[in-house]
């Protein structure tokens, strides 16, 4: 009887629900038909949702088959547009805030082991002992080998002040060890390193847009202003963007009051709405080049391509991920969220640079990129040409650098991982990032660390090889062509062979950059990188060549 109660409420909800919805709809001005399809379908989604619980073998489980539903059904329009549980309300909050209650760590499963991957400085994590390589066992008594990364990042995450038992495994020790970590508010910094890369080139990398973003970048630069900077290196790589005021905001940095940075356009006329710079600028001369890659997005692209359709700066690196979609956040019915697409976001000449068109479909269903002949041509302030679609493409194009075969094989197998772990328990410090090297006794160290591990590894030729081997023998002509495939595996085993020399430099890189994260975490890494990045090093020498720079400013002549 209980059930049938239950039922019968959650069906008069239901029937309420679309009542409600069919006379907004009308309100809002929407047409009849439109708002009696959603009335009617909502009222068939109660129906069947009662029919099922009535009738089906097992016992269902409601929040899930709903959540699933919801889910489906949202993934027919956009990967933005996203249902958020009242379980992950926080984790969606820290992508516009940066801060959440928890310890301060990244972790990785490895097999089925939870490895701490990062531990961020001045966090719980770290004031508790907790070490990059310990294994974690359990969280107050629940062995995460039974959890998914859902359930173990809600054990992590908590309200500030609350305590947690970690029981861990460290390498070397025999007995397991068990601390005590208490949650506090971890606040991940939105630009995790500024600093002078010579006596004239300023530098800042922003990793995201979230609160007080602008604010902190206009702080940075502000202290930056007292080396007297001839030239700025803004760094965008991998941001993925956040809070589009924040974009605008850092935009006035650099530009007059008054001028459009970026406008939204919606089929709601409320939506509407052109974001302009409200200030003067704090420095409208200094030269500067943005660094930007696959992973820069959505609010990386309003600021990078307004300042390159401003000509404002030289945009330098790979053309970047093309999300030209704004969303907002609707609060729904017990503590949950939609995150919903409202507009097209277009920058200073009016080109939006949407890659993925998702309002049209291939004939498998899914989503298709803008064609390259409906891309449109628009021009920039000074009259160069840009087009829209596909991304920010860069004035000055440089290859992200790729690791060898060898190189993502020791990441990938945790090889440069382990021994990494292995030395910062037997060393307490080390050099300061800009100084520590992977010198030969440290390179011996980890020659001989290898000598007992089993290195197994195709390289990409010889996946091309099997590949090759395969189409001759559905021809019938593997025998015939054997002779030539031995030859060429025994030449690519060669050069495996001497791999590990000919890689020693890049692999040293990785080391490197391994090792430092031990002592001095992520600002210590970009610290590190700094002056092994080659497309660093090619904006400081476009930056050093002031008529170089000015050149690329400028529209051709015709």
């Amino acid at each position: 009887m209980y059930k049938i109660l239950c039922m019968r409420k959650a069906y008069i909800y239901y029937t309420v629900l679309s009542i409600i919805l069919f006379n907004s709809y009308v309100a809002f001005g929407q047409s009849k038909a439109q708002a009696f399809e959603i009335s009617k379908n909502l009222d068939i989604y109660a129906t069947l949702f009662k029919a099922l619980n009535n009738n089906y073998v097992d016992e269902i489980k409601p929040g899930e088959l709903n959540t699933t539903a919801m889910e489906a059904m949202l993934k027919t329009l956009d990967p933005y547009t996203v249902y958020i549980p009242e379980s992950r309300v926080e984790d969606a909050k820290f992508m516009t805030t940066g801060e959440y209650g928890g310890v301060g760590i990244s972790v990785v499963k490895r097999d089925s082991s939870i490895i701490i991957s990062m531990v961020m400085d001045q966090s719980p994590a770290l004031d508790a002992g907790l070490l990059a390589g310990d294994e974690i066992v359990s969280i107050d008594g629940q062995l995460l080998s039974e959890k998914d990364d859902d359930e173990i990042s809600m054990l992590l995450k908590g309200q500030p002040g609350t305590a947690i038992d970690v029981v861990i495994k460290r390498l070397g020790l025999a007995q397991s060890m068990t601390k005590q970590v208490v949650r506090r508010k971890i606040n991940v910094d939105a630009i995790p390193y500024y600093g002078m890369l010579d006596s004239t080139i300023a530098y800042v990398s922003l990793s995201s847009f979230t609160k007080k973003a602008a604010r902190k970048v206009a702080k940075a630069y502000q202290d930056l202003q007292q080396n007297h900077p001839k030239a700025l290196i803004f760094d965008l790589r991998g941001n993925g963007g956040g809070l589009l005021n924040e974009a605008v905001d850092i935009m006035n940095l650099f530009i007059g009051k008054d001028v459009e940075v970026v406008r939204t356009k919606s089929r709601l006329r409320d939506k509407n709405y052109i974001y302009k710079t409200r200030r003067d600028g704090v420095d409208l001369e200094i030269p500067i080049v943005f660094l930007v890659d696959r992973n820069t997005a959505s609010a990386s692209e309003i600021l990078s391509g307004a300042a390159q359709d401003l000509d404002r700066a030289v945009i330098m690196g790979e053309r970047t991920f093309g999300k030209g979609l704004v969303q907002n956040v609707i609060p729904l019915s017990f503590n949950a969220q939609l995150k919903v697409t409202i507009a097209k976001y277009y920058i200073p000449s009016g080109r939006c640079i949407q890659a993925i068109d998702y309002s049209h479909k291939d004939e498998d269903g899914n989503p298709v990129e803008v064609n390259d002949s409906l891309l449109v041509a628009f021009k920039t302030k000074g009259g160069r040409t840009v087009y829209d679609g596909r991304g920010i493409k860069p004035d000055v194009i440089t290859k992200k650098y790729e690791f060898g075969d060898l190189s993502n094989y020791l990441m990938k197998n945790f090889l440069i991982f382990d021994f990494s772990t292995q030395y910062r328990l037997t060393h307490d410090s080390i050099a300061t990032p800009d100084k520590f090297e992977v010198d030969d006794e440290l390179w011996t160290s980890f020659l001989d660390y290898l000598k007992d591990k089993e290195i197994s590894y195709q390289t990409d030729l010889e996946i091309d090889l099997e590949d090759l081997k395969a189409e001759a023998k559905r021809e019938n002509k593997l025998d015939e062509l054997k002779p030539i495939f031995d030859q060429l595996q025994q030449a690519i085993d060669e050069d495996k062979k001497d791999e590990l020399l000919t890689k020693a430099d890049e692999i040293k890189r990785i080391i490197k950059t391994d090792i430092v994260s031990r002592y001095y975490f992520s600002k210590g890494v970009i610290i590190a990188n700094l002056f092994q990045d080659k497309t660093i090093a090619k904006a400081m020498d476009l930056l050093h060549h002031p008529d170089e720079y000015q050149k690329l400013l400028k529209a051709e002549e015709n």
